[in-house]
C-alpha cells in the first residue's frame, strides 16, 4: 500500500470524503483503491467496543471487557512502570478484537473540581500527565495499537463543552495546558490527537490554526493525524485549511461537500487536503502492518492486573 500512488489516483470527491468517518467507529474504506476501513474504540481505562449499533454515550451494547483504574487514580501511582503495564494490556486486547486505534490518553489539566471528566484526566500537573501520558503512549503504540491524546486543548469543564471558549494568556497556555500535550507529542510519539469541542480565545479547536499547525505541526514537528471529538465539527473545510484531518462520527450523509466546495471556489487549497489526506492513508497502511491477527486475550490476566494496579495506585505519602 503506497499512499502516495492512492493519493494521486483519488478524485477530489473521495479525498474529501475520505476526511469523514464511516459510521461512529470506523473510518471510510476507498474499495476500488484497496483502502480498509479501521476501527478505533473509546479508551484509555478499558476498552469500550461496541459490535453491534455504535453511539457516543455508550448506551448501546458494549463487548465483555476489564474495567482499570482510572487516571485519577493512576496518577496517584507517580510510577510510569504502572503505565507500560496498562498500555501493554489494552494494546494486547486492542489487537484481540481488531481495533486500530484507542482513543485516550486524556491529558487536559483539572483546574476545577466541577468538571465531570476529572476521573479521566490524570493530574493539575502538567508534568505528572504528560510523563504518565507519555509512557502509557508508548506501551500501547509498542503492541501496533495507535494512542489519541485528547482533549486538544484547554479543555477543562463539561459545562457547555460544545459552546465554550476557554480565554487565557499565552503564559497560561504553554505553562499549564499544552506542556503535556507536548510530552505525549514528541517522548510519546503519539499517532494521533484528538481535538476538544470548546475554543480557545473564540477560535473552536477544530479549526484553530496556530493550535493544530503552528504548534502540532511546526513547532513540535509532529505528523500525528487530528481527529474530532465526537460531533465537535463546525466547518470542515475550515479545519481541513487549519490542520484538522478527520470528522467523527461519520455516516453516509459525511461526502465531504464543504471540502469540495471550498477547493472550487478557491478558499480551500488542495495541497492541504492532499497533507490530510496522506495523514489518513498512513494510518490507515500503518495500523494494516501492525496488524496481529493471532493475538489472544486472557481475561482473568486482566483482571488480576486490574487489583494490582489499584493496588499501586494506593500511595501513603509522609
Amino acid at each position: 500500500m503506497n499512499v502516495q500512488d492512492i493519493l494521486k489516483q483519488m478524485t477530489l470527491e473521495e479525498k474529501a470524503a475520505f476526511c469523514s468517518g464511516h459510521d461512529f467507529w470506523h473510518t471510510k474504506a476507498i474499495g476500488r483503491l484497496g483502502v480498509p476501513s479501521v476501527m478505533m474504540c473509546d479508551g484509555p481505562h478499558g476498552l469500550r467496543k461496541q459490535e453491534g449499533e455504535g453511539d457516543h454515550l455508550g448506551i448501546n451494547k458494549s463487548i465483555e471487557t476489564v474495567c482499570y483504574p482510572t487516571a485519577a487514580a493512576l496518577a496517584s501511582s507517580f510510577d510510569r512502570d504502572v503505565m507500560k503495564q496498562l498500555g501493554e494490556a489494552l494494546g494486547q486486547e486492542c489487537q484481540a478484537e481488531n481495533v486500530a486505534m484507542l482513543l485516550g490518553p486524556g491529558l487536559n489539566i483539572k483546574r476545577s473540581p466541577l468538571c465531570g471528566r476529572n476521573f479521566e484526566y490524570f493530574s493539575e500537573d502538567p508534568y505528572l500527565a504528560g510523563e504518565m501520558g507519555a509512557a502509557y503512549v508508548q506501551a500501547l503504540q509498542s503492541k501496533g495499537i495507535a494512542a489519541c491524546a485528547k482533549h486538544f486543548a484547554c479543555n477543562d469543564q463539561e459545562t457547555l463543552r460544545m459552546s465554550g471558549s476557554s480565554n487565557l494568556d499565552e503564559r497560561t497556555l504553554r505553562e499549564i495546558y499544552l506542556p503535556a500535550f507536548e510530552t505525549v507529542v514528541k517522548k510519546g510519539k503519539t499517532r494521533s490527537l484528538m481535538c476538544a469541542y470548546n475554543a480557545i480565545n473564540g477560535t473552536f479547536c477544530s479549526e484553530n490554526k496556530m493550535l493544530l499547525s503552528g504548534i502540532l505541526r511546526d513547532e513540535w514537528h509532529s505528523d500525528a493525524f487530528v481527529v474530532t471529538d465526537w460531533g465537535a465539527i463546525k466547518d470542515q473545510a475550515k479545519g481541513v485549511a487549519a490542520g484538522l484531518d478527520l470528522e467523527m462520527p461519520g455516516g453516509p450523509n459525511a461526502t465531504g461537500e464543504e471540502i469540495v466546495e471550498a477547493v472550487q471556489n478557491g478558499t480551500l487549497d488542495e495541497a492541504d487536503l492532499d497533507k490530510v489526506v496522506l495523514r489518513l492513508l498512513q494510518f490507515v497502511k500503518d495500523s494494516v502492518e501492525q496488524r496481529r491477527p493471532d493475538a489472544k486475550i486472557d481475561r482473568e490476566a486482566c483482571r488480576k492486573l486490574a487489583r494490582k494496579l489499584a493496588g499501586e495506585c494506593a500511595v501513603l505519602m509522609r
